[in-house]
């Protein structure tokens, strides 16, 4: 009888590795709230599928909000037309929020319908024709954070997922680093935007 290695008996304990490792791979995040029991594998063996993976030269982050991702440290060979465009999409969103008075923290409460996506291009609608987001390519715009774990198909809609948290990390350190210099916050660069969404090439 042979006795099993310790790390077969290792990956026997990882039932969703194949699954989690496809999702991560893809580029996509996984959301504790949209997908519980993976998350719920994910975090009952952390420790294993962060070293497995990093072993395999991939950084897998967990964030104790309830999502985790691929993280790339090369982040400017990532940056394409994809992640400048959700950043924009998720800044007029945040924008829009925080004008009606809306709690920002609370943003997976919000539905985000057709409607109410078409009244937001009206108030950016010069920001947004410069990336060339009509209300039409906001809607396409969506349903790829949905493809990415950003956001969430509702029957009437869209719900903002947890990851977008690290959008909206980011929109605070720039509001703060734009406060400290006496400047107002501006749609962001691309050069601010250094999160890894995969771009349209290499994920379309």
């Amino acid at each position: 009888m042979t006795t099993p290695s310790p790390l077969a008996v290792t990956l026997a304990q990882m039932p969703a590795l194949a699954e989690l490792f496809r999702l991560f791979l893809s580029g996509k995040h996984l959301n504790r709230v949209a997908e519980p029991a993976l998350w719920a594998e994910l975090e009952q063996r952390e420790a294993d599928y962060v070293a497995l993976f990093a072993a395999l030269d991939f950084d897998l982050r967990l964030d104790a909000r309830g999502f985790a991702w691929f993280h790339s440290g090369d982040a400017s060979s990532n940056i394409g037309k994809i992640s400048r465009q959700l950043a924009l999409l998720f800044m007029v969103i945040f924008d829009a929020q925080a004008n009606a008075g809306k709690a920002l923290q609370r943003f997976t409460d919000w539905l985000i319908d057709s409607t109410w996506l078409i009244d937001v291009y009206k108030q950016q609608q010069d920001l947004l024709d410069a990336e060339g987001l009509n209300p039409d390519a906001l809607v396409d715009l969506l349903d790829r954070a949905c493809s990415l774990g950003f956001a969430v198909r509702e029957p009437v809609g869209w719900r903002l997922l947890p990851a977008v948290c690290r959008y909206l990390d980011h929109f605070e350190d720039l509001a703060m680093a734009a406060k400290g210099e006496g400047e107002e916050v501006d749609a962001p660069a691309e050069d601010d935007m250094a999160l890894d969404a995969p771009d349209d090439e290499e994920n379309g």
